[in-house]
C-alpha cells in the first residue's frame, strides 16, 4: 500500500514509521530540520508500544511527482489544513482516500472543500506524541489509537484495505460507520482538556481535583455537548460522564498538545479547539461562556508571539 503522511510531526511520524516497519510504502512529507534529518539518518520512534528505528526513509518537501497514493493521512496542525489539501491534490487517484487525524470537527469539511468529498474519509487519533528532536519521535502513555471511516457511513474497500494494513502494522484501530459521532466524542474531551492544562499551564491533575476547576472542566464540556446536540449529533445520554470519567482515569501529569504549545511559544489550535465552540455556538444560539473564557485568555498567544498577531476565526 502506497501511503503519503502530510506532517510527520508526532501523530503522523509516529504512525507512518509504523506503517512502514509492517512494509508499505510510506513518503512523508515535512519541512525544516525534521525533514533535514530525516533525510540523512531516517526516523526513530520511541516508545512504551515498542521502538521503531527506520534508517532509511523517503521524506520530501513537496508532493508534485510523487503520483497517486492509496492513502494520504493529514497530521498537521489544523490551522494548516488548506495547506495540507493543496499538497494532497497531486497524490489523488480513482480511489485514493484523504484521512485527518488532525484535532477539531470541521476539518474534514475543510478538505472536501478543496478535494471535493470523494476523496475524503474521516479520522480521529488518540495519542500523546511529539518531535522530541530532529528526525526523533517520542511517545507517551500506552495508548495510540486511530479510528476512521467513511463520512456516510457506507463500508468502503478501501477502508477495509487501510485496516488490514494498520492491523498488520500492530495499529490499535478501528474502522467505523459512524465517524461523525466519534469526531465529535473526542472532541468532548479534546476541547476542555486542552483548554484548561493550555490556560492554568498545568497537568490534568490539579485542574481534576481543585473543586472550581473541575467544575469549569465539566461546564466547557456541556457547552460542547449541547453545540453538539444542536447540531443533530448522534451522542449517548451518558456522554458527559463518560467524559468527566475519562477525565478521572488519565494520568495524573497528563497535558495536552496545546499545554506543550503554549508553553513552548508555538502557535496554538485555539480557533479550531475552543474557538469553534464559540463560533458554532454563537451560530446556533447556543451559550458557551466558558470557552468563551479560555478563548479570550489564550488568544493573545494564539500566533506563538504572545502578542496577539494572529488572525482569528471567532472575532
Amino acid at each position: 500500500m502506497r501511503v503519503a503522511v502530510i506532517g510527520a510531526g508526532g501523530v503522523g511520524g509516529y504512525f507512518g514509521a509504523r506503517l512502514q516497519a509492517a512494509g508499505a510504502k510510506v513518503t512523508f512529507i515535512q519541512r525544516g530540520a525534521h525533514l533535514g534529518a530525516m533525510r540523512e539518518s531516517g526516523l526513530r520512534i520511541t516508545s512504551p508500544l515498542g521502538d521503531v528505528a527506520l534508517p532509511e526513509v523517503v521524506a520530501r518537501e513537496e508532493t508534485e511527482g510523487l503520483g497517486p497514493q492509496d492513502v494520504v493521512l493529514v497530521c498537521v496542525k489544523s490551522g494548516d489544513t488548506e495547506a495540507a489539501a493543496a499538497a494532497a491534490k497531486p497524490l489523488l487517484g480513482p480511489d485514493t482516500a484523504v484521512i485527518s487525524l488532525q484535532n477539531g470537527v470541521e476539518n474534514e469539511d475543510r478538505l472536501a472543500a478543496l478535494l471535493g468529498p470523494a476523496p475524503v474519509m474521516g479520522g480521529v487519533a488518540y495519542m500523546l506524541s511529539l518531535i522530541a528532536a530532529p528526525g526523533m519521535i517520542a511517545h507517551s502513555g500506552t495508548i495510540a489509537r486511530i479510528l476512521f471511516g467513511e463520512r456516510d457511513g457506507r463500508p468502503s474497500a478501501r477502508g477495509k484495505a487501510f485496516l488490514d494494513v494498520c492491523v498488520s502494522a500492530g495499529i490499535d484501530a478501528t474502522l467505523t460507520q459512524d465517524i461523525d459521532s466519534e469526531l465529535w466524542a473526542k472532541f468532548i474531551f479534546l476541547c476542555p482538556h486542552n483548554g484548561m492544562t493550555a490556560l492554568t499551564r498545568l497537568p490534568i491533575g490539579p485542574i481534576r481535583d481543585e473543586p472550581e476547576t473541575r467544575e469549569m472542566l465539566a461546564e466547557a464540556a456541556r457547552e460542547v455537548i449541547a453545540v453538539a446536540r444542536a447540531r443533530e449529533i448522534p451522542l449517548a445520554e451518558s456522554v458527559l460522564e463518560t467524559t468527566i470519567g475519562r477525565f478521572d482515569q488519565v494520568p495524573w501529569e497528563m497535558t495536552s498538545s496545546m499545554h506543550y504549545d503554549v508553553t513552548h511559544a508555538k502557535p496554538l489550535e485555539l480557533d479550531w479547539l475552543n474557538g469553534a465552540v464559540v463560533r458554532m455556538g454563537r451560530a446556533l444560539g447556543i451559550p458557551t461562556p466558558v470557552n468563551q473564557f479560555i478563548y479570550t485568555a489564550l488568544k493573545l498567544h494564539r500566533d506563538g508571539s504572545g502578542v496577539g498577531r494572529g488572525k482569528g476565526a471567532v472575532a
